[in-house]
């Protein structure tokens, strides 16, 4: 088995490695972990936590940052004299650029660690906000968002890794919710809170908040951050705590070579039936359970009902709340059905985790098709479509969690959950990238019942079939 810190992984092994048995998994360790200090799996809860909540809310400001600026398209477009559609490739670059540029962290943060790398992240990140402030014209601001998607990326892929090193594995749907739920948060909180920033201050003040986060992450890196890639023969000099300072001083915690393969290694998990068609799964559900609401609530209540940015943000508070309600069903009764199972079976089954999915497959479609025939039909604003949203969003949340739960916990070893993380977030990515250059078709075509029947269908008839699949395979073959 490769632990942490590994020079190449292959992921072919993985289809027949044995799992840990049922009591070393009911304890909570891993077979080839040990019980020095310095690995964080023997860090106290808190210090495990507080990692975990940096990480999440790391990636959080990934999404918040892509998505904040939609709120403003219609006033950079007259000032930038662009049109709205151009505007939007500054949020479009950015999802395509949060999914590929994670492929390019992955490996350097194996030779060099993550909390370095962190802080680089939002430090830069913070640098290309303010260029963003005091950008006049269109192309410098796609420079400024360029960068900051490719500054601020590492944690959406790596997020799976660290959190599968850290905790206990009967935890380990609810740690991982928290990340998802934050990424997912961020994608709806920008717009929410960026349209009243629109509104009053300015378009301006939209990226110097963004930089104010970032500085606020590298406060809490600078207090609370640890390295939490462990390698097993670290000295006592290494592993002694260093200063506050100190920490700044980068070095090289793993001494082998860099390999060209290893930044297409997470790719190559998509050789692995339990990887793969989650990711596929996941990647369309999210789509047009997340990304298809939050790119075109603005176009829809805004032409319609002709809102302004601060009411157009406001639309975006029921998808807050579904993904909010959403994650209690899909992290801690995910966890908690599995330990429910394993004591009355006597054995652990991954594949247990699937049953809740389809709880998000129902409401997802549900959800998007009250949205759709009920804001084509509405002639004056009302609630519905914002309850299908939030819907949606509820399922869109169960799905999410339960799936990447459902890879990373399939296979065992710890290099392969940041792996899988960043093979999953490629997916989700590439695939939302493209959406919002067919949706405006879509939507003026068919209309919006009509389109939401469409993607209701494409889930109905790729998604749920291909995890019904997969479930019923991985199930028959853990006995």
């Amino acid at each position: 088995m490769c632990t942490v810190g590994c020079g190449s992984w292959d992921p072919t092994h993985l289809e027949n490695a044995l799992p840990p048995s049922p009591d070393q998994y009911a304890q909570g360790t891993d077979f080839w972990a040990d019980n020095s200090p310095a690995n964080p799996r023997n860090w106290p809860a808190w210090k495990k936590n507080s990692q975990i909540l940096m990480v999440a809310f790391h990636s959080m400001a990934a999404t918040f940052m892509a998505a904040g600026i939609i709120p403003a398209y219609d006033k950079m477009a007259e000032d930038f004299g662009v049109t709205v559609t151009e505007a939007s490739y500054l949020t479009s670059v950015q999802i395509l650029l949060l999914g590929v540029f994670p492929l390019f962290w992955k490996p350097i943060t194996s030779i060099y660690g993550r909390y370095h790398i962190f802080i680089f992240s939002v430090l830069g990140s913070m640098a290309c906000n303010i260029g963003g402030a005091r950008c006049t014209t269109y192309g410098t601001q796609m420079v400024t968002r360029v960068l900051t998607a490719v500054l601020i990326s590492p944690p959406i892929g790596i997020g799976s890794g660290v959190i599968t090193e850290l905790c206990e594995p009967e935890k380990r749907a609810q740690k991982l919710g928290w990340w998802t739920l934050m990424l997912t948060l961020g994608i709806p909180g920008g717009p929410f809170i960026m349209g009243f920033v629109t509104q009053h201050i300015g378009v301006q003040w939209i990226y110097w908040i963004f930089a104010i986060i970032n500085f606020g992450q590298f406060v809490a890196y600078l207090l609370l951050g640890e390295e939490t890639s462990y390698m097993p023969t670290e000295s006592e000099a290494d592993m002694a705590r260093p200063g506050v300072f100190q920490k700044l001083i980068p070095r090289r915690i793993n001494p082998r070579p860099l390999r060209a393969r290893e930044f297409i290694e997470p790719l190559l998990c998509t050789r692995l039936s339990r990887v793969l068609i989650p990711a596929c799964a996941h990647a369309i559900v999210f789509c047009y359970g997340n990304i298809v609401l939050v790119v075109e609530m603005p176009i829809a209540f805004g032409k319609k009902f002709h809102f302004n940015a601060q009411q157009i943000g406001l639309q975006f508070v029921a998808i807050i709340i579904g993904c909010l309600l959403g994650e209690q069903l899909s992290g801690p009764m995910s966890d908690w059905f599995l330990q429910a199972l394993h004591r009355k079976r006597g054995y652990h089954r991954p594949a247990d985790r699937l049953w809740l999915s389809y709880i998000g497959f129902g409401t997802v479609i549900a959800g998007l098709l009250v949205w759709g025939f009920q804001l084509e039909q509405a002639t004056t604003w009302n609630v519905t479509p914002c309850v299908g949203a939030a819907i949606a969003s509820f399922g869109n949340q169960i799905i999410t969690t339960t799936l990447i739960a459902f890879a990373i916990d399939s296979y065992k070893d710890q290099e392969a959950a940041t792996n899988i993380g960043v093979c999953i977030n490629f997916f989700r990515h590439v695939y939302g990238f493209i959406g919002p250059f067919y949706f405006p078709p879509m939507f003026e075509t068919l209309g919006l019942g009509g389109a939401a029947g469409v993607m209701c269908a494409i889930i109905g008839a790729c998604a749920l079939p291909s995890m019904i699949a997969i479930q019923f395979v991985a199930t028959r073959s853990s006995h």
